[in-house]
């Protein structure tokens, strides 16, 4: 599977595109739902995790279908320290076969620098996920 670009807003209605992150690695999470216990774990573990994930040249961004202003309360509650992208299209969800019977499916892309998937984490453990891709890291 290729990468597909995408322009989606975040909790701050700023625009994202997987081109503008070229010459980075790209955590491309997506989640269910803001504010679930799974989806809070996963999204504080990528908090916690953040200064240590930077020094390897890795930018986070999470993906759900919520809204931005959803997106925002969720973000604050937790002070979460990344994007956190909208897509209510689904659009970008289905491109990357994220899109469950019951809605998001929680999968994670790593993307390298060159704008290609180095790994796909299909049965994420939101407890364990930020360590799993420290530890996967060239």
């Amino acid at each position: 599977m290729n990468t597909k670009d995408f322009n989606l807003s975040d909790q701050d209605n700023t625009y994202h595109t997987l081109k503008e992150y070229r010459g980075k690695w790209v955590v491309l999470y997506f989640y269910p739902k803001d504010d679930t216990p799974g989806c809070t774990i996963e999204a504080c573990k990528f908090r916690d995790s953040l200064a240590e994930l930077q020094q390897k040249g890795v930018v986070i961004l999470g993906v759900s279908k919520d809204s931005v202003v959803s997106h925002k309360k969720f973000a604050e509650k937790y002070h979460l320290n990344f994007p956190l992208l909208s897509d209510g299209s689904k659009e970008t969800i289905r491109a990357y076969d994220a899109q469950g019977v019951l809605g998001t499916k929680r999968i994670t892309y790593l993307i390298d620098p060159k704008g290609e998937i180095h790994k796909v984490y299909k049965n994420v453990n939101p407890t364990i996920h930020a360590a799993e891709i420290l530890r996967d890291l060239p």
